[in-house]
């Protein structure tokens, strides 16, 4: 890369960025933001708007005396009083930036400034002339500059790098352009202003129409040196050109946009979730670079791709953006090699196909039932699926409806695989566990004391998952059946027919032959353990 190649991080988080409805942010907040965008690599850190209010005013003046790297910078209209207050705000700072503007478009200078453009023109002569006398570091931005007639830009942009500006912005304000058209502006500039060599370009691009990010790497393509944008692209109604993207869209594609900028791409994460928090506006889940599933897979072709090499689907690591790693998201498009992948993190490193094939199954059922299904629900199906897998299955659950409400005893209807035999019962009890667990004994008697009934949400939301755990005792024996659903009564049914199962399978193995064999007649189906 070569200096020409260089691309300067303009932030204006803390200024454009807070003018979106509910976006402010306090002194503490602005200073927090600044030192990590210091760290960040930013070039030059907009604060604020100084005579806009005594906030913002402390809020530059802060910000100034705290950055090692960064320039700080103040934005001003074309006032004397508004350049005096911005170098008030900056002068403890040993290098600053002062940031003037006036609108330039045909619809701004008569329908807002109710100036010729000869006035605006005079303007840009007096206030850049004067904001030189406090620094060497002056930008200066044409307002709506993409419905600015070109030959006029042309002729305002070369007076204000005459009259000592450095940087010279072209600020599509309301989002109007589209990138071949911002192409064609830088282009003009680069090839009709005599001395644009004295000065870098920048752009300044609104999000209205979706095509900030696309607008700003297409003027830097163009010849642009700068890109002013802002963390999460917060700022004026739809927002600004959102940073984390127009870095990484060089970065990532540096074959086609050979350009370089100073920003520590990793701490990416942590100044988008630092702005977040200040702002109070949340990151959309689909945001690109720093979105929750920026770098989440859920479908299982993607996911099985990811498995055998990280390319197939990523072209860019979570890592360079400061995200720990990549996010095998489990849900109802999930595969199976995504599934046993994942059971292998959560430490399943032995189980049998059998006990994976059985769990996978209930993990499909419950992915069409919620909309996350979390680490902790898949732990529950899997020993669910550990706790069912023996030879015997004497029991198993085919149907439950329960009644339960006011007014009238709570009453259970099940259907239940005795053996190989179906069979149905319906009870009533105190509550609808008590007639489920009523209905489990009518079908299949038996004789044991119940220790422990607990019930407790192992996911989030109104579709948690539940997890029942029952303990039941017979002749010294103690035996413990899980199971978890979203129906907590389903998964209380569950979780007695699994002790009872495991009780079964105690005691197969400590009785004599004899009854082993004999368990296997009718007769015996129905006796009680």
């Amino acid at each position: 890369m070569t200096d020409k190649n260089r691309v300067y991080i303009f932030d204006t988080t803390m200024r454009d960025g807070e003018q979106s409805p509910g976006a402010s942010m306090s002194l503490e907040e602005k200073i927090q933001i600044s030192r990590v965008f210091d760290e960040l690599g930013v070039d030059i850190i907009e604060a604020g708007f100084p005579i806009a209010s005594p906030g913002d005013f402390e809020a530059v003046s802060e910000v100034s005396k705290i950055l090692k790297n960064s320039i700080p910078a103040g934005l001003s209209r074309h006032s004397k009083k508004d350049i005096d207050r911005c170098h008030e705000a900056l002068r403890h700072a040993p290098r600053f930036r002062i940031h003037t503007f006036i609108s330039t478009s045909p619809l701004h200078m008569k329908h807002k400034l109710n100036k010729s453009p000869e006035e605006v023109y005079e303007s840009i002569k007096e206030h850049v002339t004067y904001a030189r006398k406090f620094t060497d570091d002056v930008e200066w931005s044409c307002e709506d500059g993409t419905r600015t007639d070109m030959d006029y830009m042309c002729k305002t942009v070369e007076l204000a790098i005459k009259c000592g500006a450095k940087t010279v912005n072209i600020p599509d304000t309301v989002g109007y352009t589209v990138p071949s058209e911002f192409t064609k502006i830088i282009q003009t500039l680069m090839n009709k202003v005599p001395n644009i060599d004295k000065a870098i370009l920048s752009t300044h691009c609104h999000n209205d129409l979706g095509l900030a990010v696309a607008n700003s790497l297409a003027g830097v393509q163009a010849g642009a040196r700068q890109i002013e944008c802002t963390i999460n692209g917060i700022g004026e109604r739809a927002g600004n050109a959102a940073l984390e993207e127009v870095v990484m869209a060089m970065k990532t594609r540096n074959d086609l946009m050979p350009y370089s900028t100073g920003i520590n791409t990793t701490l990416l994460s942590k100044a988008s979730k630092i702005v977040s928090n200040a702002t109070g506006f949340p990151v959309q889940f689909n945001k690109a670079i720093v979105g929750k599933n920026a770098f989440a897979h859920e479908a299982g072709i993607h996911q099985d791709g990811m498995l055998k090499n990280r390319n197939t689907y990523e072209i860019m690591t979570p890592e360079s953006v400061g995200v720990k790693q990549t996010s095998l998201v489990m849900g109802k498009h999930s595969g199976r090699h995504a599934f046993k992948d994942k059971l292998t993190s959560l430490g399943y490193v032995d189980v049998t196909d059998d006990v994976i094939e059985n769990a996978f199954g209930k993990f499909k059922v419950l992915a069409d039932k919620k909309k996350h299904v979390y680490d902790e629900d898949i732990l529950a199906l899997v020993d669910d699926s550990l706790i069912t897998d023996n030879k015997i299955n004497a029991l198993s659950l085919k149907s439950l409806k329960v009644f339960a409400g006011t007014g009238e005893p709570q009453r259970a209807e099940m259907t239940l695989d005795v053996y190989g035999d179906i069979k149905q019962a319906t009870e009533t009890g105190d509550g609808p566990v008590d007639a489920i667990f009523k209905c489990i004994k009518k079908l299949y008697p038996h004789d044991v004391n119940l220790q422990l009934y607990q019930v407790h949400a192992v996911t989030e939301g109104t579709d948690a998952q539940a997890t029942v755990s029952v303990r039941i005792e017979e002749n010294g024996k103690t035996t413990v059946g899980q199971a978890a659903d979203t129906d907590t009564l389903v998964a209380s049914a569950n979780a007695y027919i699994n002790a009872l199962n495991k009780m079964i399978i105690k005691r197969s193995k400590t009785a004599p032959e004899s009854m082993v064999v004999e368990k296997n007649t009718k007769t015996n189906k129905m006796r009680g353990i």
